[in-house]
């Protein structure tokens, strides 16, 4: 960091207690900007929650492949209940509240099929989550932006079709 920075090795260290507190401040900004992707993905579709809900999922994974290095930080620096940096915690937690809340309006809209909206959203999260670390890791034979957002949409269709009331 400190050698892309342009900085001496030391430097880091006047603003972070040690490595670790470093990496919990990427991933504190990497979940920040996925909470507005996600948000955005949202927003970009208000007609229908199902569709609303699938198109946070397509941001979830061009978000991923993106900001890979992000996302990799991000994954292995946060554990929910154990970072001892409580505004990684809210940013983790602030990401995963917009997919609850996707889900919970849907419910309301008799949309999205009954349950608890925590347990519905960790299914979509595992499905995003899944497929973007796949695509990251390149073990889907998907590398254009056009056919990894295709093959998302499918995902997240078919996931909408199961969470559809």
């Amino acid at each position: 960091v400190a050698r892309r920075a342009g900085v001496s090795n030391a430097a880091p260290y006047r603003h972070f207690a040690d490595k670790d507190a470093l990496l919990e401040a990427v991933a504190e900004k990497g979940f920040r900007l996925l909470t507005a992707a996600l948000k955005a993905g949202l927003e970009s579709v208000t007609d229908d929650p199902v569709r609303s809900l699938q198109a946070s999922g397509v941001a979830y994974v061009n978000f991923a492949i993106a900001h890979p290095a992000y996302y990799r930080v991000m994954f292995s620096a946060f554990q929910p209940g154990e970072s001892t940096c409580s505004e990684l915690s809210d940013a983790g937690h602030d990401a995963f509240s917009v997919l609850v809340g996707a889900i919970t309006r849907g419910q309301t809209a008799d949309k999205i099929k009954p349950g608890d909206p925590q347990q519905l959203a960790w299914i979509a999260w595992s499905l995003v989550h899944g497929l973007a670390m796949l695509i990251i890791e390149r073990q889907l034979p998907l590398t254009d932006k056009a056919s990894i957002t295709t093959f998302a949409e499918l995902a997240t269709q078919l996931l909408g079709e199961g969470l559809n009331s």
